[in-house]
């Protein structure tokens, strides 16, 4: 399945793998030839840029696999918004006395997009689940809505994740969101395979769904 030029990564629920998973996806693109730009425009749980942990951030994380050097011009251009308490972005933003405008954070996405090459894929991360708070009057689904782009869906293994999952199915379904496909990334300790929870979310959702493991490649029946 060929993926679109530009695609939004939203998450069935909060640290379910979305940042491995977008990884990856930049990891296969490149080994295909493909030129991809990952951004990660809103992150919270971030420490400072100096902190030796940084390069285990969402941020991080996503340099990395575009190869990348940590700097703060780079860090800057993938992640504007960074928080350093591991909330709710709203919340995390509160903290330190600042704001973040929903048409700010559209804004700086179109520019991005507007700005990359036409050969050049675009992943943008979300934050959370597709509900969760994104600012004090806005979740992850109206950023999707505002971005108009096609969707792919991070979902976990854990016990309820089939649920989670086909639930963000049909919320993005009813908002008229296109849906790209579901990717099932593997939870530890979970009591189920990622194979079993993969079958009943494609077989319940009418979705495309591939797998991600721990260490493993992106699904190549998404790409």
């Amino acid at each position: 399945m060929p993926l679109p030029p530009a695609l939004f990564i939203a998450g069935a629920g909060t640290e379910i793998g979305k940042t491995y998973v977008t990884a990856a996806l930049v990891r296969s693109l490149r080994a295909k030839g493909r030129r991809v730009r990952a951004l990660k425009p809103l992150a919270s749980g971030v420490p400072p840029l100096h902190d030796p942990t940084f390069a285990e951030s969402d941020t991080g994380r996503l340099l990395a696999a575009q190869d990348i050097a940590i700097t703060p011009v780079a860090v800057d251009a993938c992640s504007p918004w960074r928080f350093a308490a591991p909330l709710a972005p709203d919340l995390a933003a509160a903290r330190e006395g600042r704001s973040l405008a929903l048409d700010d954070l559209v804004g700086w996405c179109r520019a991005r997009l507007g700005e990359t090459e036409a050969d050049k894929t675009v992943l943008i991360e979300g934050v959370g689940g597709v509900m969760s708070p994104v600012t004090d009057a806005a979740t992850g689904l109206d950023w999707l809505k505002a971005l108009d782009l096609p969707a792919l869906l991070v979902s976990g293994s854990y016990l309820g994740a089939i649920s989670h999952a086909l639930t963000a199915v049909e919320t993005l379904r009813a908002h008229g969101v296109t849906l790209s496909g579901v990717v099932v990334s593997e939870s530890e300790g979970a009591p189920t395979s990622p194979e079993t929870v993969a079958a009943a979310i494609a077989r319940h959702g009418g979705v495309t769904v591939g797998i991600v493991r721990r260490g493993g490649d992106f699904p190549s029946n998404l790409v």
